[in-house]
């Protein structure tokens, strides 16, 4: 099996763990930051990584420096990812965790590319706008290009919405060179 699918497999169970607790967006933000401790934790990455360290002392080292911090369903939850050897798949969890989560809530990511920087509150409208018209909860994730000269352009998975002024501009010049 692929580590894409086994990944999504154990975000699944995780999923239900959250569900059950009745906490599924503090668990996705807890399985992050762990995620992002491990991967920021050269030391701690390559403890869990040896081979040579038994799987219960992984487990113990990882009760002990998270005990208190995450709940106790998703320490048990993290011991079964060390006792199936799948602790290393922890980043890759925690991102098919956030995209099961966001397609359970209708939520979508837009990468929004901006001529200049926006307000909170011209972000707040961007998002409203789209979620408008995509039908979904869309939380957009502004970037600044001055290249694209005005406007806006959005990404949504494969789906390109050019709306700057360099494109319109191109498109205007195509139309004046086709018709000489």
């Amino acid at each position: 099996m692929r580590d894409s699918t086994i990944a999504r497999n154990y975000a699944e169970a995780l999923l239900a763990l959250a569900a059950k607790a009745g906490a599924t967006d503090a668990w996705g933000a807890l399985i992050g930051g762990l995620s992002d401790a491990v991967n920021s934790d050269a030391r701690l990455q390559n403890f869990l990584a040896a081979p040579q360290v038994a799987a219960a002392d992984k487990k113990r080292v990882i009760t002990q420096a998270f005990s208190g911090k995450l709940p106790v369903g998703m320490l048990r939850f993290v011991g079964k990812l060390i006792d199936n050897r799948r602790q290393m798949l922890l980043a890759e969890i925690a991102t098919e965790y956030a995209s099961l989560v966001d397609a359970q809530t209708g939520r979508v990511h837009a990468n929004v590319t901006l001529a200049r920087e926006v307000s909170d509150a011209e972000r707040s409208e961007i998002a409203a706008k789209l979620s408008a018209k995509l039908g979904k909860t869309v939380v957009p994730h502004v970037s600044v290009n001055p290249a694209i000269l005005g406007g806006l352009v959005v990404k949504v998975g494969d789906t390109v919405m050019d709306g700057s002024v360099r494109k319109k501009l191109s498109l205007l010049r195509g139309h004046l060179v086709a018709g000489r």
